[in-house]
Protein backbone atom coordinates (compact mmCIF):
# COMPACT_ATOMS: atom_id res chain seq x y z
CA UNK A 1 0.00 0.00 0.00
CA UNK A 2 1.17 3.44 -0.87
CA UNK A 3 1.95 5.61 1.70
CA UNK A 4 0.53 9.18 1.65
CA UNK A 5 2.70 12.18 1.25
CA UNK A 6 3.35 13.70 5.06
CA UNK A 7 3.41 17.25 3.69
CA UNK A 8 2.23 18.77 7.07
CA UNK A 9 5.83 17.34 8.82
CA UNK A 10 7.43 18.76 5.67
CA UNK A 11 6.15 22.12 6.60
CA UNK A 12 6.87 21.56 10.97
CA UNK A 13 10.21 20.75 9.53
CA UNK A 14 11.01 24.10 7.27
CA UNK A 15 9.46 26.21 9.69
CA UNK A 16 11.53 25.17 12.78
CA UNK A 17 14.80 25.55 9.96
CA UNK A 18 13.71 28.99 8.88
CA UNK A 19 12.89 30.11 12.49
CA UNK A 20 16.87 28.86 13.21
CA UNK A 21 17.76 31.23 10.30
CA UNK A 22 15.87 34.26 11.61
CA UNK A 23 18.06 33.23 14.96
CA UNK A 24 21.34 33.74 12.72
CA UNK A 25 20.24 36.67 10.88
CA UNK A 26 20.66 38.20 14.75
CA UNK A 27 24.16 37.70 14.81
CA UNK A 28 24.83 40.36 11.63
CA UNK A 29 22.32 42.46 13.00
CA UNK A 30 23.88 43.26 15.91
CA UNK A 31 26.63 43.34 13.98
CA UNK A 32 25.21 46.96 11.99
CA UNK A 33 23.97 48.01 15.53
CA UNK A 34 27.90 47.71 17.00
CA UNK A 35 29.40 49.12 13.92
CA UNK A 36 26.64 51.73 13.60
CA UNK A 37 26.16 50.95 10.26
CA UNK A 38 23.12 52.13 7.97
CA UNK A 39 21.78 48.91 7.09
CA UNK A 40 21.03 48.08 10.67
CA UNK A 41 17.39 48.77 9.50
CA UNK A 42 17.13 46.29 6.50
CA UNK A 43 18.70 43.45 8.92
CA UNK A 44 15.72 44.02 11.32
CA UNK A 45 13.34 43.87 8.67
CA UNK A 46 15.18 40.98 7.21
CA UNK A 47 14.64 39.05 10.47
CA UNK A 48 11.39 39.79 11.21
CA UNK A 49 10.23 38.38 7.82
CA UNK A 50 12.13 35.49 8.14
CA UNK A 51 10.85 34.90 12.01
CA UNK A 52 7.17 35.46 10.84
CA UNK A 53 7.62 33.13 7.65
CA UNK A 54 8.58 30.24 10.22
CA UNK A 55 5.88 30.93 12.20
CA UNK A 56 3.02 30.72 8.84
CA UNK A 57 5.13 27.23 7.72
CA UNK A 58 4.82 25.98 11.16
CA UNK A 59 1.16 26.77 11.22
CA UNK A 60 0.95 25.15 7.94
CA UNK A 61 2.98 21.45 9.65
CA UNK A 62 0.68 21.50 12.68
CA UNK A 63 -0.65 18.57 14.14
CA UNK A 64 2.18 16.43 11.54
CA UNK A 65 2.69 12.99 12.24
CA UNK A 66 6.34 12.53 13.99
CA UNK A 67 7.28 10.18 11.59
CA UNK A 68 10.73 11.40 8.49
CA UNK A 69 9.86 8.69 6.16
CA UNK A 70 12.86 8.52 2.88
CA UNK A 71 10.56 10.60 0.72
CA UNK A 72 10.02 13.50 3.33
CA UNK A 73 14.00 13.05 3.72
CA UNK A 74 14.90 13.96 0.13
CA UNK A 75 12.45 16.93 -0.12
CA UNK A 76 13.04 18.73 2.89
CA UNK A 77 17.18 18.14 2.35
CA UNK A 78 16.49 19.73 -1.04
CA UNK A 79 14.14 22.79 -0.26
CA UNK A 80 16.27 23.62 2.64
CA UNK A 81 18.83 25.05 0.35
CA UNK A 82 16.26 26.99 -1.73
CA UNK A 83 14.27 28.19 1.57
CA UNK A 84 17.23 29.67 3.23
CA UNK A 85 18.59 31.45 0.08
CA UNK A 86 14.88 32.84 -0.41
CA UNK A 87 15.52 34.68 3.00
CA UNK A 88 19.01 34.94 2.74
CA UNK A 89 18.69 37.36 -0.38
CA UNK A 90 16.65 39.91 1.71
CA UNK A 91 19.51 41.34 3.27
CA UNK A 92 21.80 41.97 -0.01
CA UNK A 93 18.00 43.31 -1.50
CA UNK A 94 16.92 45.63 1.30
CA UNK A 95 20.39 47.17 2.05
CA UNK A 96 20.77 47.73 -1.16
CA UNK A 97 24.46 46.13 -1.07
CA UNK A 98 23.00 43.81 -4.32
CA UNK A 99 20.08 45.83 -5.72
CA UNK A 100 19.75 43.21 -8.29
CA UNK A 101 18.03 40.29 -7.34
CA UNK A 102 19.98 38.00 -9.94
CA UNK A 103 23.38 38.97 -7.91
CA UNK A 104 21.61 38.67 -4.54
CA UNK A 105 20.33 35.30 -5.37
CA UNK A 106 23.57 34.38 -7.19
CA UNK A 107 25.83 35.98 -3.75
CA UNK A 108 23.41 34.18 -1.26
CA UNK A 109 23.41 30.40 -2.79
CA UNK A 110 27.16 30.72 -3.46
CA UNK A 111 27.37 31.11 0.24
CA UNK A 112 25.02 28.59 1.71
CA UNK A 113 26.34 25.61 -0.92
CA UNK A 114 29.94 27.37 -0.17
CA UNK A 115 31.00 28.33 -3.38
CA UNK A 116 32.57 31.36 -3.05
CA UNK A 117 31.85 32.64 -5.98
CA UNK A 118 30.98 36.28 -5.79
CA UNK A 119 29.66 39.06 -8.10
CA UNK A 120 31.33 41.87 -5.92
CA UNK A 121 33.58 43.81 -7.15
CA UNK A 122 35.07 45.57 -3.72
CA UNK A 123 34.15 43.85 -0.70
CA UNK A 124 35.80 46.11 1.12
CA UNK A 125 33.17 49.08 0.27
CA UNK A 126 30.82 46.27 2.09
CA UNK A 127 29.43 46.78 5.99
CA UNK A 128 30.93 44.64 8.56
CA UNK A 129 27.26 43.14 8.95
CA UNK A 130 27.14 41.95 4.83
CA UNK A 131 30.64 40.55 4.97
CA UNK A 132 30.14 38.74 8.34
CA UNK A 133 27.25 37.41 6.96
CA UNK A 134 28.96 36.32 3.84
CA UNK A 135 30.54 34.15 5.99
CA UNK A 136 27.94 33.38 8.43
CA UNK A 137 26.18 31.84 5.36
CA UNK A 138 29.43 29.22 4.75
CA UNK A 139 29.47 27.99 7.55
CA UNK A 140 25.87 27.22 8.15
CA UNK A 141 26.35 25.52 5.16
CA UNK A 142 29.24 23.66 5.53
CA UNK A 143 28.48 21.71 8.07
CA UNK A 144 25.18 21.20 6.35
CA UNK A 145 22.12 22.80 7.72
CA UNK A 146 20.60 19.58 8.00
CA UNK A 147 23.46 18.28 10.01
CA UNK A 148 22.90 21.10 12.70
CA UNK A 149 18.50 20.64 12.25
CA UNK A 150 19.37 16.95 13.23
CA UNK A 151 21.15 17.78 16.34
CA UNK A 152 18.05 19.90 17.37
CA UNK A 153 14.75 18.36 15.68
CA UNK A 154 14.55 15.73 18.31
CA UNK A 155 13.48 18.63 20.60
CA UNK A 156 10.41 19.26 18.57
CA UNK A 157 9.74 15.24 18.79
CA UNK A 158 10.58 14.84 14.62
CA UNK A 159 13.34 12.11 14.04
CA UNK A 160 16.54 12.90 11.65
CA UNK A 161 18.13 9.47 10.48
CA UNK A 162 16.89 9.82 6.94
CA UNK A 163 17.59 13.47 6.88
CA UNK A 164 21.14 13.03 7.89
CA UNK A 165 21.68 10.01 5.21
CA UNK A 166 19.60 12.59 2.59
CA UNK A 167 22.60 14.68 3.42
CA UNK A 168 26.02 13.84 4.40
CA UNK A 169 28.35 13.87 1.62
CA UNK A 170 30.01 10.32 0.12
CA UNK A 171 29.12 6.98 -1.07
CA UNK A 172 28.55 5.61 3.27
CA UNK A 173 27.93 7.66 6.48
CA UNK A 174 29.22 6.41 9.84
CA UNK A 175 27.67 6.76 13.20
CA UNK A 176 30.04 7.89 16.20
CA UNK A 177 26.98 6.75 18.70
CA UNK A 178 23.74 5.12 18.09
CA UNK A 179 21.61 7.89 18.55
CA UNK A 180 22.30 10.14 15.28
CA UNK A 181 21.12 13.27 16.75
CA UNK A 182 24.21 12.63 19.46
CA UNK A 183 26.43 12.16 15.98
CA UNK A 184 25.46 15.18 14.82
CA UNK A 185 26.18 16.83 18.20
CA UNK A 186 30.01 15.58 18.36
CA UNK A 187 30.53 16.92 14.60
CA UNK A 188 29.03 20.38 15.57
CA UNK A 189 31.28 20.72 18.70
CA UNK A 190 34.28 19.53 16.30
CA UNK A 191 33.12 22.16 13.67
CA UNK A 192 32.89 24.81 16.31
CA UNK A 193 35.63 24.28 18.30
CA UNK A 194 38.05 24.22 15.31
CA UNK A 195 36.60 27.44 14.08
CA UNK A 196 37.37 28.97 17.33
CA UNK A 197 41.16 27.45 17.48
CA UNK A 198 41.94 29.34 13.75
CA UNK A 199 40.12 32.68 14.81
CA UNK A 200 42.73 32.89 17.74
CA UNK A 201 45.43 31.83 15.88
CA UNK A 202 44.80 33.93 13.18
CA UNK A 203 44.29 37.16 15.35
CA UNK A 204 47.47 36.32 17.08
CA UNK A 205 49.61 36.31 14.03
CA UNK A 206 48.31 39.86 12.98
CA UNK A 207 44.64 39.83 11.46
CA UNK A 208 42.28 42.15 13.04
CA UNK A 209 39.24 40.49 15.06
CA UNK A 210 36.54 41.03 12.56
CA UNK A 211 38.85 39.24 9.67
CA UNK A 212 40.08 36.87 12.11
CA UNK A 213 36.18 35.75 12.41
CA UNK A 214 35.15 36.06 8.86
CA UNK A 215 37.96 34.03 7.70
CA UNK A 216 37.76 31.36 10.15
CA UNK A 217 34.35 31.08 9.31
CA UNK A 218 34.90 30.62 5.97
CA UNK A 219 38.30 28.12 6.13
CA UNK A 220 36.27 25.73 8.39
CA UNK A 221 33.18 25.44 6.03
CA UNK A 222 35.39 25.53 2.86
CA UNK A 223 33.63 28.18 1.54
CA UNK A 224 36.13 30.86 0.36
CA UNK A 225 34.67 34.48 0.94
CA UNK A 226 36.87 36.73 1.66
CA UNK A 227 37.10 40.58 3.46
CA UNK A 228 39.17 41.31 1.07
CA UNK A 229 39.78 41.86 -2.71
CA UNK A 230 42.89 39.84 -2.70
CA UNK A 231 41.52 36.86 -0.85
CA UNK A 232 44.57 35.91 1.43
CA UNK A 233 47.47 37.37 -1.24
CA UNK A 234 48.49 40.13 1.11
CA UNK A 235 49.07 38.06 4.32
CA UNK A 236 51.79 37.24 5.91
CA UNK A 237 53.49 33.79 6.14
CA UNK A 238 52.40 32.37 9.49
CA UNK A 239 48.82 33.40 8.32
CA UNK A 240 48.61 31.60 5.22
CA UNK A 241 50.55 28.71 6.72
CA UNK A 242 47.48 28.50 9.23
CA UNK A 243 45.05 28.84 6.74
CA UNK A 244 46.11 26.01 5.12
CA UNK A 245 46.41 23.40 7.89
CA UNK A 246 42.92 24.50 8.92
CA UNK A 247 41.92 23.91 4.92
CA UNK A 248 43.49 20.53 4.96
CA UNK A 249 42.08 19.30 8.43
CA UNK A 250 38.79 20.40 7.27
CA UNK A 251 38.96 18.27 3.96
CA UNK A 252 39.35 14.73 6.45
CA UNK A 253 35.76 13.03 7.35
CA UNK A 254 34.92 14.92 10.53
CA UNK A 255 34.19 11.63 12.19
CA UNK A 256 37.71 10.41 11.44
CA UNK A 257 38.63 13.97 12.93
CA UNK A 258 36.43 13.20 16.05
CA UNK A 259 38.24 9.87 16.61
CA UNK A 260 41.83 12.14 16.41
CA UNK A 261 40.38 14.35 18.97
CA UNK A 262 39.74 12.18 21.39
CA UNK A 263 43.09 10.23 20.80
CA UNK A 264 42.27 7.41 18.88
CA UNK A 265 44.50 8.11 15.99
CA UNK A 266 44.18 4.48 14.56
CA UNK A 267 41.08 4.86 13.18
CA UNK A 268 42.57 8.16 11.59
CA UNK A 269 45.57 6.96 9.76
CA UNK A 270 43.98 3.14 9.11
CA UNK A 271 41.69 4.97 6.93
CA UNK A 272 42.07 4.15 3.12
CA UNK A 273 40.17 7.37 2.36
CA UNK A 274 42.56 9.60 4.35
CA UNK A 275 45.66 8.12 3.37
CA UNK A 276 43.98 8.68 -0.55
CA UNK A 277 43.58 12.40 0.46
CA UNK A 278 46.77 12.45 2.39
CA UNK A 279 48.75 11.30 -0.15
CA UNK A 280 46.81 13.21 -3.49
CA UNK A 281 47.82 16.20 -1.24
CA UNK A 282 51.91 15.53 -0.60
CA UNK A 283 52.05 14.56 -4.15
CA UNK A 284 50.25 17.50 -5.87
CA UNK A 285 52.39 19.99 -3.39
CA UNK A 286 55.47 18.43 -4.15
CA UNK A 287 54.78 19.00 -7.85
CA UNK A 288 53.12 22.75 -7.74
CA UNK A 289 55.86 23.44 -5.46
CA UNK A 290 59.09 22.10 -7.48
CA UNK A 291 56.96 24.33 -10.08
CA UNK A 292 56.63 27.16 -8.16
CA UNK A 293 60.62 26.99 -6.98
CA UNK A 294 61.85 26.87 -11.15
CA UNK A 295 59.32 29.91 -11.93
CA UNK A 296 60.80 32.35 -9.20
CA UNK A 297 64.12 31.57 -10.17
CA UNK A 298 67.12 29.35 -8.90
CA UNK A 299 70.34 31.27 -7.68
CA UNK A 300 72.68 28.62 -9.08
CA UNK A 301 75.88 29.85 -7.26
CA UNK A 302 75.55 27.72 -3.98
CA UNK A 303 78.92 29.13 -2.48
CA UNK A 304 77.54 32.48 -2.17
CA UNK A 305 75.72 32.81 1.25
CA UNK A 306 73.15 35.37 -0.13
CA UNK A 307 72.11 33.09 -2.79
CA UNK A 308 71.78 30.75 -0.74
CA UNK A 309 69.71 32.44 1.49
CA UNK A 310 67.17 33.15 -1.33
CA UNK A 311 66.89 30.21 -2.32
CA UNK A 312 65.56 29.05 1.46
CA UNK A 313 63.42 32.07 1.12
CA UNK A 314 62.07 30.47 -2.42
CA UNK A 315 61.77 27.54 -1.46
CA UNK A 316 59.92 28.50 1.73
CA UNK A 317 57.68 30.81 -0.30
CA UNK A 318 57.22 28.28 -3.03
CA UNK A 319 56.42 25.56 -0.62
CA UNK A 320 53.79 27.77 0.84
CA UNK A 321 52.08 28.62 -2.06
CA UNK A 322 52.01 25.04 -3.31
CA UNK A 323 50.59 23.44 -0.21
CA UNK A 324 47.62 26.58 -0.17
CA UNK A 325 46.60 26.52 -3.66
CA UNK A 326 46.45 22.82 -3.25
CA UNK A 327 44.68 22.67 0.04
CA UNK A 328 42.22 25.88 -1.60
CA UNK A 329 41.96 23.59 -4.78
CA UNK A 330 40.83 20.01 -3.52
CA UNK A 331 39.20 21.32 -0.60
CA UNK A 332 36.85 24.01 -2.88
CA UNK A 333 37.86 26.53 -0.33
CA UNK A 334 38.73 28.88 -3.02
CA UNK A 335 41.07 31.16 -1.37
CA UNK A 336 44.00 32.02 -3.21
CA UNK A 337 47.58 32.74 -1.45
CA UNK A 338 48.20 33.98 -4.94
CA UNK A 339 46.87 34.65 -8.58
CA UNK A 340 47.49 31.41 -9.94
CA UNK A 341 46.64 32.70 -13.67
CA UNK A 342 50.19 34.53 -13.40
CA UNK A 343 51.87 31.37 -13.16
CA UNK A 344 52.52 29.00 -16.02
CA UNK A 345 50.49 27.78 -17.79
CA UNK A 346 50.64 23.64 -16.59
CA UNK A 347 50.67 24.79 -13.22
CA UNK A 348 47.48 26.72 -13.23
CA UNK A 349 46.14 24.10 -15.40
CA UNK A 350 47.58 21.67 -12.83
CA UNK A 351 45.29 23.71 -9.98
CA UNK A 352 42.21 23.45 -12.35
CA UNK A 353 42.24 19.27 -12.63
CA UNK A 354 42.29 19.86 -8.69
CA UNK A 355 39.09 21.10 -8.32
CA UNK A 356 37.61 17.99 -9.56
CA UNK A 357 38.87 15.56 -7.13
CA UNK A 358 37.11 17.00 -3.60
CA UNK A 359 38.58 15.96 -0.20
CA UNK A 360 36.99 12.91 1.80
CA UNK A 361 33.52 12.13 2.66
CA UNK A 362 32.07 13.41 5.15
CA UNK A 363 33.56 16.81 4.88
CA UNK A 364 32.66 20.28 4.35
CA UNK A 365 34.41 20.08 0.81
CA UNK A 366 32.98 19.70 -2.48
CA UNK A 367 34.03 17.81 -5.78
CA UNK A 368 33.83 14.26 -6.46
CA UNK A 369 35.47 12.89 -3.63
CA UNK A 370 38.28 10.53 -2.90
CA UNK A 371 36.43 7.50 -1.55
CA UNK A 372 34.90 7.89 -5.11
CA UNK A 373 37.99 8.22 -6.75
CA UNK A 374 39.68 5.77 -4.88
CA UNK A 375 37.08 2.52 -5.40
CA UNK A 376 36.98 3.66 -8.80
CA UNK A 377 40.88 3.63 -9.70
CA UNK A 378 40.70 0.03 -7.69
CA UNK A 379 37.61 -1.29 -10.03
CA UNK A 380 39.48 -0.14 -12.73
CA UNK A 381 42.61 -2.14 -12.43
CA UNK A 382 40.48 -5.20 -11.09
CA UNK A 383 38.84 -4.94 -14.54
CA UNK A 384 42.50 -5.34 -15.87
CA UNK A 385 43.48 -8.01 -14.19
CA UNK A 386 40.38 -9.60 -15.06
CA UNK A 387 41.09 -9.51 -18.55
CA UNK A 388 44.14 -11.56 -17.72
CA UNK A 389 42.00 -13.86 -15.81
CA UNK A 390 38.39 -14.25 -16.83
CA UNK A 391 37.92 -17.43 -14.45
CA UNK A 392 39.56 -15.36 -11.36
CA UNK A 393 37.34 -13.46 -8.53
CA UNK A 394 38.84 -10.51 -7.90
CA UNK A 395 37.18 -8.73 -5.85
CA UNK A 396 37.19 -4.73 -4.88
CA UNK A 397 38.22 -3.78 -1.04
CA UNK A 398 38.20 -0.95 0.17
CA UNK A 399 39.19 -0.29 3.87
CA UNK A 400 39.64 -4.02 4.34
CA UNK A 401 36.63 -4.70 3.36
CA UNK A 402 34.84 -5.64 0.19
CA UNK A 403 33.18 -3.15 -2.30
CA UNK A 404 29.25 -3.97 -2.83
CA UNK A 405 28.60 -4.28 -6.75
CA UNK A 406 25.90 -1.49 -5.85
CA UNK A 407 28.36 1.22 -4.51
CA UNK A 408 30.50 0.69 -7.55
CA UNK A 409 27.63 1.25 -9.26
CA UNK A 410 26.80 4.36 -7.62
CA UNK A 411 30.08 5.66 -7.95
CA UNK A 412 29.52 5.06 -11.84
CA UNK A 413 26.31 6.39 -11.87
CA UNK A 414 27.41 10.01 -9.64
CA UNK A 415 30.10 10.16 -12.27
CA UNK A 416 28.57 10.08 -15.37
CA UNK A 417 25.92 12.18 -14.09
CA UNK A 418 28.41 14.88 -13.00
CA UNK A 419 29.97 15.12 -16.44
CA UNK A 420 26.96 15.41 -18.05
CA UNK A 421 26.10 18.06 -16.13
CA UNK A 422 29.22 20.11 -16.48
CA UNK A 423 28.76 19.29 -20.35
CA UNK A 424 25.07 20.59 -20.02
CA UNK A 425 25.99 23.76 -18.26
CA UNK A 426 28.49 24.55 -20.59
CA UNK A 427 26.17 24.26 -23.42
CA UNK A 428 23.98 26.90 -21.65
CA UNK A 429 26.95 29.26 -20.36
CA UNK A 430 28.29 29.23 -23.82
CA UNK A 431 25.13 30.15 -24.94
CA UNK A 432 24.91 33.26 -22.96
CA UNK A 433 27.87 34.64 -24.25
CA UNK A 434 31.10 33.30 -22.12
CA UNK A 435 33.90 31.86 -23.93
CA UNK A 436 34.42 28.00 -23.64
CA UNK A 437 37.35 27.50 -22.14
CA UNK A 438 35.95 30.05 -19.19
CA UNK A 439 32.75 28.34 -19.29
CA UNK A 440 34.12 25.19 -18.55
CA UNK A 441 35.83 26.34 -15.54
CA UNK A 442 32.94 27.86 -14.30
CA UNK A 443 30.87 24.63 -14.54
CA UNK A 444 33.42 22.32 -13.09
CA UNK A 445 34.37 25.44 -10.30
CA UNK A 446 30.10 25.34 -10.05
CA UNK A 447 29.45 21.69 -9.77
CA UNK A 448 32.43 21.03 -7.41
CA UNK A 449 31.74 24.01 -4.98
CA UNK A 450 35.29 25.55 -5.44
CA UNK A 451 33.87 29.20 -6.11
CA UNK A 452 36.94 30.18 -8.39
CA UNK A 453 37.91 29.31 -11.91
CA UNK A 454 39.81 30.69 -14.63
CA UNK A 455 40.58 33.35 -16.86
CA UNK A 456 38.86 36.37 -16.06
CA UNK A 457 36.59 34.26 -13.33
CA UNK A 458 39.79 33.39 -11.50
CA UNK A 459 41.05 34.29 -8.09
CA UNK A 460 41.53 38.15 -9.16
CA UNK A 461 38.27 38.25 -10.89
CA UNK A 462 34.78 38.18 -9.99
CA UNK A 463 31.53 37.25 -11.55
CA UNK A 464 29.93 40.31 -11.39
CA UNK A 465 30.10 40.50 -15.68
CA UNK A 466 28.60 36.97 -15.82
CA UNK A 467 25.52 36.88 -17.92
CA UNK A 468 22.10 36.86 -15.80
CA UNK A 469 21.44 33.67 -17.85
CA UNK A 470 24.77 31.99 -16.80
CA UNK A 471 24.53 33.67 -12.95
CA UNK A 472 20.85 31.30 -12.80
CA UNK A 473 22.44 28.26 -14.86
CA UNK A 474 25.43 28.07 -12.24
CA UNK A 475 23.37 28.49 -8.85
CA UNK A 476 21.44 25.60 -9.85
CA UNK A 477 24.69 23.69 -10.51
CA UNK A 478 26.19 25.21 -7.63
CA UNK A 479 22.69 23.49 -5.54
CA UNK A 480 23.27 19.79 -7.49
CA UNK A 481 27.15 19.68 -6.46
CA UNK A 482 26.19 20.74 -2.73
CA UNK A 483 23.24 17.81 -2.74
CA UNK A 484 25.47 15.39 -4.61
CA UNK A 485 23.27 15.25 -7.43
CA UNK A 486 21.09 12.02 -6.57
CA UNK A 487 19.14 13.86 -3.95
CA UNK A 488 17.95 16.27 -6.80
CA UNK A 489 17.60 13.76 -9.41
CA UNK A 490 15.57 11.81 -7.05
CA UNK A 491 12.95 14.49 -6.71
CA UNK A 492 12.36 14.30 -10.15
CA UNK A 493 12.03 10.21 -10.21
CA UNK A 494 8.63 8.81 -9.99
CA UNK A 495 9.75 5.64 -8.46
CA UNK A 496 10.84 7.75 -5.21
CA UNK A 497 6.87 8.83 -5.59
CA UNK A 498 5.63 5.76 -6.06
CA UNK A 499 7.00 3.83 -3.21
Amino acid sequence: MTRTFNWRLVFKTMGVLTALEALFMLVPTFTAWWYHEADMGAWIVSSVITWLSSLLILLAGRRAEKRVGEREGYVIVGLVWVVYSLFGVLPFWLSGALPSITDAWFETMAGFTTTGATVIDDVTAMSHSILLWRALMQWIGGMGIIVLSVAILPMFGLGGMQLYSAEVTGVSYEKLSPRIADTAKHMWIAYIMMTIVQCVLLWLFGMTKFDAICHSLSTISTGGFSTRNDSMISDCAAIQWTTAVFMFLSGINFTQLIYLFRGKSERLFNDEETRWYAGAIGVATLFLSFGLFVHYGIEHDVTNLVEIENNIFKAERALRKGFFMVCSAMTSTGFAASDYMTWPKLLWVFVFFLMFTGASSGSTSGGIKWVRIGIFAKSAMAEIKRRIHPNAVIPVRFNGRTVPEQTTSNIMAFLFFYIVIIVLAVLVICASGVNFDEAIGTAVSGIGNVGVSIGQFGPSGTYSTYPSLAKWTLTLVMLIGRLEIFTVLLLFSKALWKK
